[in-house]
């Protein structure tokens, strides 16, 4: 097994090679909302074995197709496949199909299997800072890496089978688990509610194909095609119907909330909403700096006013392609927090205070704590 150091140093540049390649076949279009569809498997690689006959790759290929129909639909939504007939696609190769079209979401569509008659959906976001749950359902999806004729090239030093590779798959995918999360919760409380199947949660795992991508990715397991009931719906019209309404519908809801929290269209909240009162007491924390994170986004937008519902003093920040928005800049807690009930009543009801020392970001408890010992 290679030293981690040499690890992160082979990633770094598989991820640079990722960008360099010509991404002539994509045009940047800012006016549109750009959503990478993957159907999982293909081609030599049908996906898990079953002994009902149904294959994974075939039914995931039917339900990208008709979730991608139903988003084209959209006219401020451009789709985008990994592959729309039944062919091999390497994993790097989807990842970079997506940092390639600077995507705004990559959803990766799949179905579970299992030794048991085990049933019910789960999606997934990228397992970090060393989780390893579900490590067993992460090494069969990343096994597919062996098909690959250069897999000793694309992946130096990657082995599906070990918890430490695994647990590597984090430092750039993390910047954007909340949205990640937030469209996984969507997806998965559709299938809950709307749809009425069983949904076993939204999880994490160290999948390759999520790890590998610039922006909210998530991996969705529809149910599993190991049990002949669940099987049987996943290959029905009824079913890809239903479940392709779920996905379609979580996906305008996380649009919907991104345009609400950012950008021109941002949400205007008109109720008489009280504001809690905070003890006016300055409560100032020696060399730490409290700002309110308001929105997070793939997109820039000037810090002006005009952008964020009329809140002033407005600060962004570049992490990789992605932005992060706060409002106020302040060592007083107490003060931070009246801005946040400011944000807050300005529509931003997700907002939440961060805290920084020395230039990089620190939990506010800690920040706290510092100021009490």
């Amino acid at each position: 097994m290679k030293t981690t150091p040499h690890y992160i140093f082979v990633l770094t540049c598989l991820l640079i090679t990722s960008f360099l390649t010509p991404a002539e076949a994509f045009q940047k279009n800012r006016d549109k909302f750009i959503v990478v569809l993957d159907a999982g498997h293909g081609g030599k690689d049908p996906g898990r074995p079953t002994k009902y006959g149904y294959k994974e790759k075939n039914i995931a290929l039917k339900l990208v197709l008709s979730v991608g129909e139903a988003l084209e639909k959209q006219k401020d939504i451009k789709v985008i496949y990994t592959r729309k007939t039944d062919k091999f696609l390497e994993l790097h190769e989807r990842a970079a199909i997506a940092n390639k079209a600077d995507a705004d979401l990559f959803i990766s569509i799949h179905c579970n299997a299992h030794n048991s008659q085990a049933y019910g959906t789960e999606t997934y976001v990228l397992a970090t800072r060393g989780n390893s749950k579900n490590l067993e359902i992460a090494k069969k999806e990343n096994e597919v890496i062996f098909l690959e004729a250069d897999h000793e090239k694309h992946y130096e030093g990657f082995d599906p089978n070990s918890p430490e590779s695994l647990i590597t798959l984090s430092f750039i995918q993390e910047e954007y688990l909340d949205q990640s999360i937030r469209l996984a919760r969507y997806i998965e409380d559709n299938f809950k509610n709307k749809i009425k199947r069983k949904s076993r949660g939204v999880k994490d795992a160290a999948f390759w194909v999520l790890h590998n991508t610039y922006m909210p990715s998530v991996l969705i397991e529809t149910g599993f095609i190991t049990n002949k009931t669940e099987g049987d719906y996943l290959n029905s019209k009824k079913g890809q119907t239903e479940i392709t309404k779920s996905i379609v519908d979580a996906v305008k809801d996380y649009k919907k909330v991104l345009e609400q929290n950012i950008g021109e269209n941002v949400y205007q909240e008109n109720s008489d909403t009280d504001i809690a009162s905070t003890n006016n007491e300055p409560q100032i924390i020696e060399n730490v700096v409290f700002k309110v994170q308001i929105a997070a986004s793939s997109r820039e937008l000037a810090p002006k006013s005009y952008n964020f519902n009329g809140l002033a003093d407005i600060s962004r920040e570049k992490i990789g392609e992605f932005y992060k928005y706060y409002f106020g800049y302040t060592s007083d807690y107490n003060a931070i927090k009246q801005l946040q009930y400011e944000a807050q009543s300005k529509g931003y009801k997700d907002c939440f205070v961060v805290a920084y020392k020395d230039g990089k970001q620190i939990e506010v408890s800690e920040a706290l704590k510092s100021a009490s010992n």
